[in-house]
Parts: C-alpha cells; sequence; structure tokens
C-alpha cells in the first residue's frame, strides 16, 4: 500500500488561506484517485476534492464538493510526491480533520467509485491533519 503523511493544517481565521500537503510513497497504480476527505466532530467522512488519472502525465481530471468548489484546489506534484490542497477563503464550517487518501484503481469499479469520493474506494489513508477556523 502508499504511505501517506499530511501536514499543513492550523488555525486561521475566517476568510484566511491555508495549503495543505500529503506526501506519498510507495507503488501507486497508473490509473489512480487521489483525494482530501475531512471529517468534523460528530458528523460523518465526506470527500472534499478528487484529482484522478488514467496514468498519463497529461491527462487528469479534477473534481470538488459543491461546499468548497471554487475555494479551494487540490493538485498534485510528481516532482515531490505531493498532492495538495490550497483552502482559500476559509468558513468556520471547514474546520475538521483532512486526511489524503489513495485509491489504486486497476478494478474499473473502483475507478469509479473513487473518482465519486466514495471512501470505500480508498485503500490508503494519512492520519490527518486538524484545520480550525474561527469566527
Amino acid at each position: 500500500q502508499v504511505q501517506l503523511v499530511e501536514s499543513g493544517g492550523g488555525s486561521v481565521q475566517a476568510g484566511g488561506s491555508l495549503r495543505l500537503s500529503c506526501t506519498y510513497s510507495g507503488n501507486v497504480y497508473h490509473r489512480h484517485c487521489m483525494a482530501w476527505f475531512r471529517q468534523a466532530p460528530g458528523k460523518e467522512r465526506e470527500g472534499v476534492a478528487v484529482y484522478w488519472t488514467y496514468g498519463s502525465d497529461g491527462d487528469y481530471t479534477r473534481d470538488y464538493i459543491r461546499a468548497v468548489e471554487g475555494r479551494f484546489t487540490i493538485s498534485k506534484d510528481s516532482e515531490k510526491n505531493t498532492l495538495n490542497l490550497q483552502m482559500n477563503r476559509l468558513k468556520p464550517e471547514d474546520t475538521a480533520m483532512y486526511f489524503c487518501a489513495v485509491a489504486g484503481a486497476y478494478d474499473p469499479e473502483v475507478f469509479d467509485r473513487c473518482r465519486e469520493l466514495k471512501g470505500a474506494a480508498y485503500d490508503s489513508w494519512g492520519q490527518g491533519t486538524q484545520v480550525t477556523v474561527s469566527s
């Protein structure tokens, strides 16, 4: 499996920005999804943003949940083996533990599910980094 370590969390006032990074190591199947999830106390874990590719360096797709679209940007730096999440115009409701995850998508059904940010499709997870947004 892929090893993942998140960093970049912290406390920020509403309207501010944070940049989360996830360093990955190990073998990643050429067709895969990489994603950010979050979980607030008392709430279910939800997918936030996903980056998927068939393996071509020039071909990729990014998608976001409506709550963060226009404010968050997911990206990957292949040279540094990092998955990033730039978060702008943060709101108190963004407060949560943020996790990065990877899904190897050899199975086309797994690929379908990971692109839809279904957590069960992901087989590698980081330990999380806390993001706290104050008013």
